[in-house]
């Protein structure tokens, strides 16, 4: 499991992208970069990084599931992602 601090700051970040989409892509189309430079820097949507729903864990991501690779093993071998069966040959 992820720090808490490092869950709680990348929801943060989550919650400024969202509050200053609409201005960053005003001040984008007017091309007018000094004022898109004095917004806050984590209100910009590179600077957020994917992180586990479940773990907080950043590395092994899987993104179409929205999960870590490990916390997706574990539910898939449960049989509690629809559509995913473990694979033999």
């Amino acid at each position: 499991m992820a720090k808490k601090s490092k869950v709680v700051k990348e929801l943060k970040r989550q919650e400024l992208v969202a509050k200053y989409a609409d201005k960053r892509r005003e001040l984008k189309a007017k091309g007018d970069y000094m004022a898109l430079q004095k917004l806050p820097r984590d209100s910009s949507p590179t600077r957020q990084k994917n992180r586990c729903a479940v773990t907080g864990r950043p590395r092994g991501y899987l993104s179409k599931f929205k999960i870590s690779r490990i916390v997706f093993r574990e539910l898939a071998l449960k049989g509690q992602i629809p559509g995913v069966t473990k694979s033999s040959w």
